[in-house]
Formats: C-alpha cells, structure tokens, sequence
C-alpha cells in the first residue's frame, strides 16, 4: 500500500530548536535599541558590552590585514597558526596554564566555543553541573548537546558562590562536566584560590570534566585575584576546557573571536564539528585578535578604572532603592541585585516577580534591566556597567524615583 500523510501536522520547526529560549540579555537590549530607534530615551543595562572603541593598534592590525590578499582566502577552521600560538602563550601568561598551539581552537565569539565544547563532551542524558545564577546561554547550549543542565543556587547569602556540599549534593551517575565561572557573569562574584582550588579537587576526585569560562579574567578589583582553576589544580590537565575571548577585555565585541583550550582529543573533535558549522573564523577578526593577544594591557587597565569607578557608583545607587539589596561585585562588570524586598510593595506596582518588575521599570522608567528569570530563580536583576558614566547615572536615578 502507499504510504498515507500522517492526519497529525508535523511541527515547522523542529523540537529541539523550537524548545530552546532566545538569548534574554541580547532580547533585552534589541528591545532596548528598537524604542531607542523609535525616540524613547531608554538607557540600557542589559548588555555586557563594553562603551569604549577597540584600542587603535588592533584597527590597524585589523585595517592592513583587510589589505592582505592572503586575508581573502579561505584559512585552517582552527585558526590561524600564528593565533593559535599567540592564544597559548598568553594563556600561560595570564592563566598560568602551559598548552601548545594543537590544543586552541579559534571560535565565532565566546558563544560557539560553549557550544562547541558542549558538543564535543555530551552524549544524550549527560549531566552538566551549573552553578546558578549563571549566564543564559549554558543552559542552552548544554541541551542542545543532548545534555540535562542540573542547576545549583547559590544566593546572596553566600556571596554567589556555590559550595563544595552543595555540588556533591548534586552528582548522580549520569553527571560528567561541572560547569565553572570566575569572574561570575552574571554576579560578578570571584571564587578565592582556596575556594577554587577545593572545587577543582572535588571535580578531579569525582572524574569530571571542567568547562571553565575565564573571559572576564582581567577584571577583578580592590585587589581580588583572578585564579585559574586550571592552575589551581594542575591534575586536572586532561579533563578541563578553558573558554575564552577577546571580547571583554578588549572591548572587541563585534569582531566575533573566541576560543577553546584543552585536550588534544577533545580539541580535533570540536575543530572537526566547526569545519563543517561555519569553517575558519573571518581572517580579518584573527589578525586584530592575534594583535590584542600579542599586545600590552594599558586599555585594558583604563577600562578597569572606569570600571570601578561605575561600578561604585552603580552599587551605591542601587542600595538606595526600597527593597533592593546589593553586593558589591568583585569582579566582570554586572551587578546582581536582590529585589525580593521590592517585591509585592506598592511602589512595584504588585508585581510578584523580577520579570514583572523589569517590564514595569522598562516601560515606566525607560530603562532596560535583565530579570533573574534569565539566569536561574526569580527575585533579582542584572544591571551592567559596562556603559558612560551619564546613562549610568541617569538609568539609575530613573529606577530610584520609580521605586522609591
């Protein structure tokens, strides 16, 4: 007999893409810039994209490179060699970490190399542990790896900083990878060597693999360390990823290049799903990211300053409004705070949770936040500030008057 359509309408889209979320952080700022196109004064908390310009020696590099016949050509999906290389030696450099050349591969931004490594990791019903709040695309990508993302939260109470207890409390034998970030996106809290080095013994002991996200390694304040937990525990050589980019430090959002660092094996088989994703990344973006590697760190460390100052700036305002509470971040450039207290109360309007909160300060306000929904439970807000010292101060009395 010949085969019959099915009397069920089959989906559009396919399940495993339809079932994932869009990025909040990117949904909050286009939201953000599209009332901004349309002639609302809305002033944006929601990215974490730095306000400066990439520093002029890295245009340059990327301006010649444009001039270079050799650039318009098609390049090896791992990257360029000299990158690679740079990639490594500044991974020791900063990161204390020794890898060779063969164990980077060069990714479009941050994002493809969590997508990547997760890919490369997971069969179907691995568990990822992630401490919570973190940032909205893990989740994501750890699902459509085919892998369950198994969240641990760790409040204000404890400084946004999961326990060794609490992680263990979490394994089960299907878990495989811990997921690590320090400096945290998106509270900013920084683990302190010895909390580092005890989460990777734990993971070390327990078997399992450490993706550890260390792009906001530079900035950390008020003499915080940044500890690589890579180097903290140098057993952990043959099953830890580190992730990485240019993005942060060096105000290079847009040039899209990231990177994964890790074990040969793991490294082919991800460069071998990336020839086939999208090939090289742009040529043009790895000579300016190769000239960022390879150069001095003083923008870096004026960025820094503005940093703290805003974020000073930022904390203070922040603790002023009724019902919200906020600690001082350590480090990356966001601040976390707690609005549980603002919660149900009449300058809230009723509302009961922070994405309800959030909309009202957008439309009320003018002024865009991201709500703890995006990056684990209800009852707090991410505000960067990662932008000018006006609109932050702008953005922030516009909450104060709102709320207060």
């Amino acid at each position: 007999m010949p085969n019959t359509p099915s009397s069920q309408p089959r989906s559009r889209v396919s399940q495993r893409i339809g079932s994932i979320a869009e990025s909040a952080t990117l949904a909050v700022d286009a939201k953000a810039k599209a009332l901004k196109a349309a002639g609302r004064p809305v002033i944006g908390f929601g990215a974490g994209e730095p306000d400066f310009p990439t520093p002029d020696y890295i245009v340059e590099a990327a301006v010649e490179a444009a001039r270079d016949p050799k650039n318009h050509r098609y390049s090896p999906a791992a990257g360029l060699p000299e990158l690679r290389q740079a990639i490594a030696e500044k991974t020791l450099r900063d990161s204390g970490f020794e890898i060779e050349p063969a164990q980077v591969l060069v990714t479009n931004g941050g994002k493809q190399a969590v997508y990547n490594t997760f890919a490369a990791l997971l069969d179907p019903g691995d568990e990822v542990i992630v401490p919570a709040p973190y940032w909205t695309t893990y989740p994501e990508s750890i699902r459509l790896a085919g892998g369950v993302p198994v969240d641990v939260f760790a409040g204000p109470e404890q400084g946004y900083k999961v326990t060794v207890e609490q992680l263990d409390a979490a394994v089960t034998e299907r878990t495989k990878v811990l997921s690590f970030v320090s400096p945290s996106n998106p509270t900013g809290a920084v683990y302190t060597p010895e909390e580092t080095a005890a989460i990777g013994r734990w993971a070390h002991d327990r078997g399992l693999w450490v993706v550890t996200d260390e792009i906001y390694e530079h900035l950390t304040y008020d003499g915080v360390p940044f500890t690589s937990i890579a180097t903290a525990v140098p057993e952990l050589a043959d099953q830890v990823i580190v992730l990485n980019g240019v993005a942060k430090t060096y105000a290079m959002t847009g040039w899209r290049v990231g990177w994964m660092a890790g074990p040969v094996d793991i490294i082919k088989a991800a460069t071998n799903l990336q020839s086939h994703a999208t090939s090289n990344v742009a040529n043009v973006s790895q000579r300016a990211a190769l000239a960022a590697v390879s150069g001095p760190l003083d923008a870096v460390d004026q960025m820094k300053t503005a940093f703290d100052r805003r974020r000073k700036a930022m904390v203070a305002g922040l603790n002023e409004v009724p019902g919200f509470s906020c600690p001082t971040p350590a480090g990356a450039f966001y601040a976390y705070v707690d609005v549980r207290g603002a919660l149900g109360d009449a300058a809230g309007r009723g509302h009961q949770t922070s994405a309800e909160l959030a909309g009202h300060i957008l439309e009320e306000a003018e002024v865009a936040v991201v709500p703890g929904e995006a990056f684990g439970p209800s009852g707090y807000l991410r505000l960067s500030y990662a932008l000018g010292d006006e609109d932050l101060a702008e953005g922030i009395g516009r909450i104060q008057k709102l709320l207060s």
